[in-house]
């Protein structure tokens, strides 16, 4: 861990430096590591116990962030995950989907479920210079935080900067653009609270 940050202290001082690495790792084109990198992924990936990634699972995860996944939790088939501009961590117990897309920094709890199709991003194009083409003006990140034991209906999308709190359910279809308390149920574009879960509650 120590190493690590010396070696982010490093290319933070070093443009030059970051630059080369970060060809050497990414396929600029394709936006993703490069073969002989997803080949080491299983190296320098952190996958708990009886944890399970299905083969058709796109990992664009390269080494220079962290990617944790915890005890007995599934990624299921043809999802993406992208850790490139910010680390992704995935609780014990938790299972992504089919289809589903995650762009970190996110950080997933204990107990949670995604259904299918359903994206959840921490990361925007900037678009505010006029005079400028939109893929020249860089991104950036808000992280999105979902807390333990939560439940997000199929196709859902949460926006870059949202926090859900425990024992939250979000709607199939869902856009969530602010933060969920907990034990609350939201639906809607943009998503809005529905009704409070009381008293150990948990039809929808």
């Amino acid at each position: 861990m120590k190493d690590r940050e010396q070696l982010r202290t490093r290319l933070r001082h070093s443009p030059q430096l970051k630059r080369w690495l970060d060809y050497l790792i990414m396929n600029q084109r394709d936006a993703r590591p490069r073969w002989y990198v997803r080949l080491l992924a299983p190296l320098y990936q952190h996958r708990g116990s009886r944890s399970k990634i299905y083969h058709s699972v796109r990992m664009d995860t390269p080494p220079y962030r962290r990617f944790w996944l915890g005890r007995r939790s599934v990624i299921e088939s043809f999802c993406c995950i992208n850790n490139a501009v910010g680390d992704v961590t995935i609780g014990d117990h938790t299972r992504i989907g089919i289809h589903c897309t995650i762009i970190g920094p996110v950080c997933i709890g204990h107990h949670v479920n995604l259904a299918q199709g359903i994206t959840v991003t921490a990361l925007n194009h900037n678009f505010q210079d006029p005079e400028q083409r939109i893929d020249q003006q860089g991104i950036a990140t808000r992280p999105v935080v979902i807390g333990d034991d939560v439940w997000i209906g199929a196709n859902a999308v949460i926006l870059p900067g949202v926090t859900i709190g425990s024992h939250a359910v979000i709607a199939a279809g869902a856009v969530v653009t602010k933060d969920v308390p907990s034990q609350t149920v939201v639906g809607g574009v943009p998503a809005r609270v529905i009704r409070e879960i009381k008293n150990n509650e948990t039809s929808v």
